[in-house]
Formats: C-alpha cells, sequence, structure tokens
C-alpha cells in the first residue's frame, strides 16, 4: 500500500540540481520530516533524480518525486508522484499540454499519481518564470483559483507555492477558508520555526526546501517541531 499522504505534516523537498553530503542527507532523514519530495524547476532529468533517489532511499523514508515535466518523471523507488498543474499560469501546457505529452510518451502508473493544483505566487522565481503564472495575486484572487481547484475540478491538493521567498500569511489564510475538500499545501522561504508554525496555522502539509540549504538538518529539525 502506498503511504498516507493525507497525514503527512511535514515535507522536505530536495532539489536533484543541488547537491548534499551523505551527511546532510542522513541529518535530514533523522529530522523527523514525513516525506522527501525530489523536485526541482531547472536542469530536472531522470538521471539526476535517479541519483538523488539513490542517495535518500535507504532511510525508508516515503519518497515523493514531483515532475516539472515529462522529462523528470521518475518512478522506479517511488512512492508517489506529486503531478502539478498550474492553476495561475498563462500557457495551457502548464494545466494540461505537459500532461497530454507525458501520457502520449509513456505508460503511466497511475496508482502512483496525485494530482496538485498549484498556485504560483512568486513571479520572480524560476517557476513563475518558466510557467508564465499571473502572479502575486491578492488574498482574494488565490482564494478562487483554490475553490476552482478544489469545488471544480476537485484536485486532492491545493498548493500554495511562494518558491524561495516567504509568503503573506493571509493569501494562506484567505485559500484555507476556501478549500473545503483539497489539502492544503504550503512551500516557499521557509528558514526558521517560528515561520513554518506560523504557515502550519492555515496549512495541512507545510513544505521545507530552503532551509535545507541554507541553515542546515538543525534548522529542518525546528521546523518539524513547529508544526507538531
Amino acid at each position: 500500500m502506498p503511504p498516507r499522504w493525507q497525514d503527512w505534516v511535514h515535507v522536505t523537498k530536495l532539489d536533484p540540481d543541488k547537491t548534499l553530503s551523505p551527511d546532510a542527507i542522513a541529518e535530514i532523514a533523522a529530522s523527523g520530516t514525513d516525506a522527501l519530495m525530489l523536485s526541482g524547476t531547472l536542469n530536472v532529468t531522470r538521471e539526476n533524480l535517479a541519483e538523488l533517489q539513490e542517495q535518500v532511499a535507504e532511510y525508508g523514508l516515503p519518497l515523493v518525486v514531483e515532475p516539472a515535466g515529462p522529462e523528470g518523471v521518475l518512478v522506479e523507488g517511488i512512492d508517489l508522484l506529486f503531478v502539478p498543474s498550474v492553476m495561475n499560469t498563462t500557457d495551457v501546457r502548464w494545466i494540461v499540454g505537459k500532461h497530454h505529452a507525458w501520457v502520449q510518451q509513456e505508460a503511466v502508473a497511475w496508482e502512483k499519481v496525485v494530482p496538485e493544483a498549484y498556485i504560483v505566487l512568486n513571479p520572480d522565481s524560476a517557476v513563475g518564470r518558466v510557467t508564465r503564472s499571473l502572479c502575486p495575486l491578492s488574498p482574494a484572487s488565490a482564494a478562487a483559483y483554490a475553490s476552482v481547484a478544489d469545488h471544480y475540478f476537485c484536485f486532492p491538493i491545493v498548493y500554495v507555492e511562494y518558491s524561495g521567498i516567504y509568503g503573506d500569511p493571509e493569501v494562506v489564510k484567505a485559500v484555507r477558508a476556501a478549500v473545503d475538500r483539497a489539502v492544503l499545501y504550503y512551500g516557499g522561504g521557509i528558514r526558521s520555526a517560528a515561520q513554518a508554525a506560523e504557515m502550519a496555522r492555515y496549512a495541512d502539509t507545510v513544505v521545507v526546501g530552503n532551509a535545507v540549504y541554507e541553515a542546515g538538518a538543525g534548522v529542518l529539525k525546528e521546523t518539524v517541531r513547529a508544526v507538531r
């Protein structure tokens, strides 16, 4: 049986385009995080995904790949595929086009796929630029995208993504109020326990990536304790 991702409160995001020492990976695995998400926007290939997967596999944590496109899908040794559609993109490829190409080129392990409705909110981020997303958004506008994702498209995850910067809690609060069924993820710029705790007031699951590379596993452990 796949892991119950709905119960996770803390996920650590690791970028295949960045490097971590074996000691750092061991500390991350021992931090208390619920799962590891292998995810990035630029320079992600099946080769560097597989290399990162091999580094973390021995620790037994649930492993999720969040592909940026068909070229970044890895299935072997992975528990789940969190596949994004960007709600506020101006380019339809990031809603359904990349997915159409993926299904055409290979057999999809649908039993591992969990769709995500992404709301991208940092215009200066790689994901904001690549997906040509309309951002930043007001709390009301972000909430409207979240409501469409939850009530109309029935995405199981709504993901508020600030990608590298710490977000506006008022935006996340508004999205929380708009979402009834989906699990609400928050990711972006968390570098302290206080920030993790603030976003955990509204999000079901807090994703931490920046702290791993900038502050180390000690701060990561603090964010785990904060969200619990």
